[in-house]
């Protein structure tokens, strides 16, 4: 039974829910008084510059992190009053780096399947032929199919961050969170990538999808929201095509920016 203080949980469609969540640390806010709800068909970017806060607000939404003021609402459960090993098994995470703990001896399928039993590099753990099955379904579907024996540390940069975004989905999440997912590729590879979050963002059976990046230009097509960081507060939040304007950019950045619309892609330069 809830305290009489307790706030109401959010209804059973909202993944993400702060209220007025501040990160503090050595007496800085990381985050400051932030506010936020996310939907189960939402897909969000979050943009801002280095030390905006965004890595911040994805621990928090990883329940990696526990905000130090104000109340996050994870998957129907409160962060600080749940039992968050529990929690982060219903979470897809995928980030820079995970790549530097997978032993670059591992085959591609058993970095994907060894998510199944939460453990990087398999060992003697057991697997069923179903997590098998999953595993190579996902990677066929992000163009890793051929490459399933390969081992880890023989990939280009491209493959490395399709393989990781397999694992991510392998347990099933209810929510999915993706920390510049096209950091360090090149333009074919990141042009590769995102068309294949753009289809992933296109499956109404996908989780809610939660993106990271500082860039415009890297928002796949089908992503519906932005929210904007600068120091540690929201600039702007809400549908994608009226956040990301250049009034709010300038302001999220700091300098006075051109956005352009392409169709569904973004471009952004100084004025």
């Amino acid at each position: 039974m809830l305290d009489a203080a307790d706030p109401i949980p959010p209804d059973a469609d909202t993944v993400i829910a702060f209220d007025r969540v501040s990160v503090i640390r050595g007496g800085s806010f990381l985050v400051r008084s932030l506010s936020w709800r996310v939907e189960l068909d939402e897909r969000w970017v979050i943009l801002g510059p280095n030390g905006a806060g965004k890595t911040t607000v994805l621990n928090l939404a990883s329940g990696r992190l526990h905000p130090s003021r104000g109340t996050a609402w994870v998957l129907g459960e409160r962060l600080g009053r749940t039992d968050v090993t529990e929690l982060r098994t219903r979470i897809g995470l995928t980030t820079g780096s995970f790549a530097e703990r997978v032993p670059p001896t591992e085959r591609v399928l058993d970095v994907v399947v060894t998510a199944a039993w939460s453990v990087v590099g398999r060992w003697r753990e057991a697997y069923d032929p179903q997590d098998e099955a999953r595993a190579r379904r996902l990677l066929g579907q992000l163009g890793m199919g051929a490459l399933i024996e390969r081992e880890f540390g023989t990939l280009s940069e491209g493959e490395r961050k399709r393989t990781q975004i397999a694992r991510a989905l392998m347990t099933d999440p209810e929510l999915m969170l993706l920390d510049e997912p096209t950091a360090g590729l090149d333009l074919g590879g990141r042009e590769d990538l995102l068309a294949r979050l753009s289809e992933l963002a296109g499956d109404p059976d996908a989780p809610a999808l939660v993106l990271v990046t500082h860039h415009v230009e890297e928002i796949p097509p089908g992503f519906t929201h932005a929210m904007l960081l600068r120091e540690g507060a929201v600039v702007a939040a809400g549908l994608l095509g009226e956040t990301l304007t250049a009034d709010n950019l300038a302001k999220t950045f700091g300098l006075p920016l051109i956005v352009q619309r392409h169709g569904d892609r973004y471009a952004a330069r100084g004025a």
